[in-house]
Order: structure tokens, then C-alpha cells, then sequence
């Protein structure tokens, strides 16, 4: 059974419990934070992934690390004690803030800056969407020097190239004809 199709099946039934309980909310929070922290340990990914290090090493840990979050959060961490599953909790994380975003009718929008995405120019991309979405967007800011300036912007299956990479790469093509 590959990684993604079990991670989404976790994601699922930990959403169905904190939708029940009034949570889903706070425990995409949780799941932000879980992101965030194993994408930018390699240490932590390390230290989940390996076959050598006990799983009630891992849950402890894991139960320090994260030791603010909800109860629901916290059942995941021992569903994946008992499976022994712990390298598959960044998957699950990353799936439990899609499948929520798609239960509050939010979408998400992959923009990919050169630099830090600033708030003018969130603005501008805000302004691009609305053009082609009506549904409540959450950004996503992707940053990758490669572009050189402007940005692209992906929502859904549509994609809005205004990077200067682009627009180079046009420019080079018309003069090639």
C-alpha cells in the first residue's frame, strides 16, 4: 500500500473525528505546525523515518515537540505508535490541510515568487484569481529564485505564468522565428 493513499486515509478519519468534536479547525493548526516543523528539521524527518529508533521514543518525542495540541492531534501520534507508521506523519499533515481546505470550500493557490511573497504583491495575485475563482483562497507561497521576478500562479488545474523567466523565454523565442 503506497505512502500517500494511506496518509490520505489517516488524514480522512482524523477530519471525520475533530469535525465531530468542533476541532477541525484547531487541528489543522496542529497539522500547519507539524508541516512546518518536519519540512524544515531534516533531523526530525530523519529521526521519524528511521527503522532503528523505537516507536515509543518517537511518540514521546513527538508528544514533547508537539506538546500544545489537541487531543485529536494527539490521537494520531498514537494511531501511528500502534501501526508503527510514524515516517508517513508529514503525508498525513499535508493531507489533513487539503481535505480541509476542500470541506470549507477554500481552494488553494501555489504562487511562486523569486523572493518572499510581499503584501503588494499578494495584492496583485489576489486581484489575478478573483478573475478566474470564486471560491475563498488560501496562498501558498512557493519561492524559487529560478523565475527571477513577477510570479507564477496555480490554482486547481489552471496555471498564470507572469514570471520574468517567461517572459524571457518569449522574448527569445520571437527573436529565434
Amino acid at each position: 500500500m503506497n505512502m500517500s493513499r494511506a496518509a490520505i486515509r489517516y488524514a480522512k478519519a482524523i477530519l471525520d473525528i475533530a469535525q465531530t468534536s468542533g476541532k477541525a479547525e484547531a487541528v489543522n493548526s496542529d497539522m500547519k505546525s507539524i508541516v512546518n516543523a518536519v519540512s524544515e528539521s531534516s533531523e526530525l524527518k530523519e529521526f521519524l523515518a528511521s527503522p532503528i529508533i523505537k516507536m515509543d521514543v518517537k511518540k514521546s518525542a513527538l508528544s514533547e515537540i508537539f506538546s500544545n495540541v489537541q487531543n485529536e492531534t494527539n490521537s494520531l501520534f498514537h494511531l501511528l505508535f500502534e501501526n508503527k507508521r510514524f515516517e508517513i506523519l508529514e503525508a498525513i499533515a499535508v493531507q489533513y490541510n487539503r481535505l480541509f481546505d476542500e470541506s470549507n470550500g477554500v481552494e488553494v493557490a501555489k504562487v511562486t515568487t523569486a523572493f518572499p511573497i510581499t503584501p503588494e504583491l499578494e495584492i496583485k495575485v489576489l486581484a489575478k484569481i478573483a478573475e478566474f475563482s470564486n471560491k475563498k483562497i488560501t496562498i501558498e507561497n512557493i519561492v524559487d529564485p529560478a523565475i527571477i521576478g513577477g510570479f507564477i500562479l496555480r490554482v486547481g488545474d489552471k496555471q498564470y505564468n507572469a514570471s520574468v523567466a517567461n517572459k524571457l523565454g518569449e522574448l527569445k523565442r520571437e527573436f529565434a522565428n
